[in-house]
């Protein structure tokens, strides 16, 4: 006697825990990873750059302050975002120096494209090339050539998931389904 098959169901992820056909049917409530760096923990400028995204209408999800390891950092850095094949080993080295040097907040935020909206606010990687109105523009001015000059990590206040794929593995790699909060909120009425 043949035994059927068990279908079995994936197991929803931080990145897509409560998201249904229903809630989101064609994809553009996203969720997406900051991280406040140690300069902006260390300058004491979160509430102000957070802020700005909840300005938008933009939805916290998930928080946590932490002090990750080097091995943690590898693997967002490196196994997610393949950051010494784009930009070499030691560009990758200043970054995980720099980010061991004090508690960082990670956050999840959740909105209608919230990838792309995230990435908007928060500017060009390097700071001097950054647009004003932008938290890198308003906040750093540090440029690339100043840091490699002074072999350091570009002090540039904040991690933005780069893409829809980049933001829903980082999700899941700094977050458990469980620590994801499913609420509305009153801005939702005017920003969904």
């Amino acid at each position: 006697m043949a035994e059927k098959a068990e279908k079995t169901k994936a197991e929803p992820t931080a990145a897509t825990i409560g998201f249904t056909k229903a809630n989101n049917p064609n994809g553009l409530i996203q969720r997406t990873l900051i991280i406040f760096k140690p300069d902006a923990v260390q300058r004491g400028i979160v509430g102000e750059i957070l802020s700005r995204f909840e300005r938008v209408g933009l939805k916290i999800v998930a928080t946590k302050m932490v002090n990750p390891d080097k091995d943690h950092y590898y693997q967002h850095y490196e196994g997610i975002s393949k950051m010494i094949s784009r930009r070499g080993q030691k560009a990758f080295d200043l970054v995980v120096d720099f980010m061991l040097s004090g508690p960082v907040i990670a956050m999840v935020l959740e909105g209608v494209e919230a990838v792309p909206v995230v990435r908007k606010i928060v500017g060009s990687t390097e700071p001097m090339a950054a647009d004003m109105g932008t938290i890198r523009g308003d906040y750093a001015h540090v440029s690339f050539g100043y840091a490699d000059a002074h072999n350091e990590g570009v002090a540039n206040l904040i991690h933005a998931s780069g893409n829809t794929e980049e933001a829903e593995k980082e999700v899941s790699y700094w977050f458990k389904p469980e620590e994801i909060q499913i609420y509305q909120t009153l801005a939702e009425k005017f920003t969904r």
